[in-house]
């Protein structure tokens, strides 16, 4: 499954590699993209483009080994853009999340979360990620989750943590 979808100045290209046959109940695209939405509205952001991959746990330790040296999966990794000034582009390319479908759920799981809330605070932590937040440091990490709670408060979501 691959879709390009627009609202404004949006898009959020979904890339869908875990197998469509799982018992895992997957967000929807809308779902998806309204809540990558959010979290460029809460930033003010004008366009931005990003990609939302969901993959099994294989594809992300290989990622997450790769890139982070840890040899096993995560939740989410995200990857910005590191495009050179000089390309021109209609929308300006944040980069890609990934998402690992299992790791998500057994989280949600082993935190009494409803599955779609935990999905949405992968997302938007991704999302943040992607313009800069972190949570390296106890003053980073405040920063970061404050404004998770925020935009998962105005999406209907409880505080994550």
């Amino acid at each position: 499954m691959n879709k390009k979808s627009q609202q404004s100045c949006f898009v959020v290209d979904i890339q869908n590699s875990y197998p469509l046959n799982s018992l895992l109940t997957l967000p929807d695209e809308n779902q998806l993209e309204c809540w990558s939405r959010a979290v460029f509205n809460h930033e003010n952001l004008s366009e931005a483009e990003i990609t939302l991959r969901l993959v099994d746990e294989l594809e992300m330790q290989q990622l997450n080994a790769r890139y982070r040296q840890k040899n096993q999966p995560t939740n989410v990794l995200s990857f910005p853009a590191d495009i050179p000034a000089e390309i021109p582009l209609e929308l300006p390319f944040l980069g890609d999340i990934v998402l690992c479908v299992p790791v998500i759920h057994q989280e949600a799981e082993a935190q009494e979360k409803l599955p779609l809330a935990h999905w949405a605070h992968m997302v938007v932590h991704g999302v943040l990620h992607l313009l800069g937040y972190d949570h390296i440091n106890d003053q980073d990490a405040k920063i970061m989750e404050q404004k998770e709670i925020l935009i998962l408060k105005k999406l209907g979501f409880t505080d994550p943590y």
